[in-house]
C-alpha cells in the first residue's frame, strides 16, 4: 500500500514539472517575438507586424479624392481609408499640416493627392516621408490654364474710367488675394468636369492595383461600378449640350407628346454659345463641359473682398457680353450675387462646387445631377 502511495506522488510530480517547464517555454517563446518588433511601412513608419500584413492604410488630401477613392476600396477587406482634411475643408488653400495630419500620414501606405499644386505642402511631405507612395489623380489629365477663364476682362466703361476716390483699389493686396487661391499656372479643379473626374477615378485606379496587386480584381470591380455611374451622369449632361440630341429625341416621341416635344425644342440653344460669369474658377470646367463662354471670372472664396469697381466690371460685363447667368458658391458668392441681381436681370445659380460634403459614396452623383438641374431650369426660364 505504501509502495502504491509513492508511485502515485513520484507520477504527480512528473506531471508538475512538465507543465511548469512547457509554460517556460512558451512565455520564452514569445518574447523572442516581441523583442524582435514589427515592421516599417512604406512612409518609414514602424507597424505592429500582423497589421502591416493584413492592414493597407490609404490616406486621401481631401474631400473629392477621398469620395473618389472610397467608390473604389470600399468594401476591399484589409484596405483602411482615412482623409487629411475634414469633409468641410473645401480645397486646401493655404492648409497648413498640423502635428496630427503629419501622425496620420506617418500610418499611410498610399496617399492620394489631387495634384496640380492644389496641395502646396506635398514638400513637407516628401521630405518626412519619402518612401511613401503617392499616387497622383490629376496625373496626364489636360487641366485648363488659368487664362481659360477671363480673370482680367476688359471693359471700355465710364464707371471703370472713373477714378472712384471713395475706393482706391490696391492692386498689389488683389494680386495677395488671389495667390491664396491661385494652384499656379493650372486649374486643378478637374473634378468638376465629369469626363476628367472619371480620369482622375482611373488614375487612382491604376495607382492602387500598381501598389496593392492582391486586391486588383477587386479595386477594379468597385471602378467599373462607379465609372459606369458617372458615364450615366456625364450622358445626361450631354444630353443638355447638344441641343440637336435634344430636338431628335423629340421627334420620336408619340403624338400624345407633342406638349413635351414643344418643351425639349425650346432647349434647342440651352447652354451652347451661352455668355456667363463666374464667381469660382473652378466653375470654368463646369462652362467647358456645357459648351458656354466663361467671358468674366470673379474668383470669390473666405478671404476675398470685392470692390466697388469689381462690381461696377461685373455689371458691365453683363451688359456688353449679353450675360443672363452667372453661376457662383453659395458659400462665398451669395453676397455679390445678391447685389449683381439687384442691379440687373441676370439670373444668379449657385451650384456646388463638390468639394466638400457628406462622407457618402454617391454624393458626387447627387451633386452634379443638382448641378445640371439647376443649369438646365436657368436657361429655360
Amino acid at each position: 500500500m505504501k509502495n502504491k502511495c509513492k508511485f502515485v506522488g513520484i507520477m504527480f510530480l512528473c506531471i508538475l514539472i512538465v507543465c511548469t517547464l512547457a509554460v517556460m517555454a512558451y512565455e520564452h517563446t514569445a518574447g523572442m517575438k516581441s523583442a524582435a518588433g514589427g515592421v516599417s511601412n512604406a512612409s518609414g513608419n514602424t507597424k505592429n507586424t500582423d497589421e502591416a500584413d493584413d492592414i493597407l492604410t490609404v490616406v486621401t488630401s481631401f474631400y473629392p479624392m477621398y469620395i473618389a477613392t472610397l467608390n473604389i476600396v470600399d468594401g476591399v477587406e484589409g484596405v483602411r481609408l482615412e482623409n487629411l482634411s475634414e469633409p468641410q475643408t473645401g480645397c486646401l488653400h493655404d492648409f497648413q499640416l498640423t502635428p496630427e495630419d503629419m501622425k496620420l500620414l506617418s500610418t499611410a501606405d498610399v496617399f492620394v493627392i489631387n495634384g496640380g499644386g492644389i496641395e502646396s505642402f506635398m514638400s513637407d511631405v516628401a521630405k518626412a516621408y519619402p518612401k511613401l507612395d503617392v499616387v497622383e489623380a490629376c496625373e496626364d489629365v489636360a487641366l485648363l490654364s488659368e487664362d481659360d477663364a477671363d480673370s482680367d476682362h476688359d471693359h471700355d466703361h465710364d464707371a471703370d474710367t472713373e477714378s472712384d476716390s471713395d475706393h482706391d483699389h490696391d492692386h498689389g493686396a488683389d494680386a495677395e488675394s488671389d495667390s491664396a487661391h491661385d494652384h499656379g499656372d493650372e486649374n486643378a479643379h478637374a473634378w468638376m468636369s465629369i469626363a476628367l473626374y472619371k480620369q482622375q477615378v482611373e488614375n487612382i485606379l491604376e495607382g492602387l492595383c500598381r501598389i496593392d496587386p492582391k486586391h486588383q480584381d477587386a479595386y477594379e470591380s468597385n471602378a467599373k461600378e462607379y465609372l459606369a455611374k458617372l458615364e450615366d451622369l456625364e450622358r445626361e449632361q450631354q444630353s443638355l449640350k447638344d441641343a440637336d440630341e435634344y430636338y431628335a429625341n423629340a421627334k420620336a416621341y408619340d403624338a400624345k407628346l407633342a406638349v413635351l416635344e414643344e418643351k425639349i425644342n425650346s432647349l434647342k440653344s440651352l447652354t451652347n454659345g451661352q455668355n456667363i460669369i463666374i464667381f469660382h474658377e473652378a466653375y470654368a470646367y463646369v462652362a467647358d463641359d456645357f459648351s458656354m463662354n466663361a467671358c468674366y471670372l470673379l474668383d470669390l472664396d473666405e478671404e476675398r473682398s470685392v470692390s466697388a469697381g469689381e462690381i461696377k466690371q461685373v455689371i458691365g460685363a453683363i451688359k456688353d457680353d449679353g450675360v443672363s447667368v452667372i453661376l457662383a458658391e453659395e458659400l462665398y458668392g451669395k453676397s455679390m450675387g445678391d447685389t449683381v441681381s439687384r442691379e440687373t436681370d441676370v439670373h444668379v445659380i449657385y451650384i456646388d462646387p463638390l468639394n466638400r460634403g457628406e462622407y457618402d459614396k454617391d454624393s458626387y452623383l447627387y451633386g452634379m445631377e443638382h448641378n445640371i438641374e439647376l443649369i438646365k431650369e436657368a436657361f429655360i426660364k
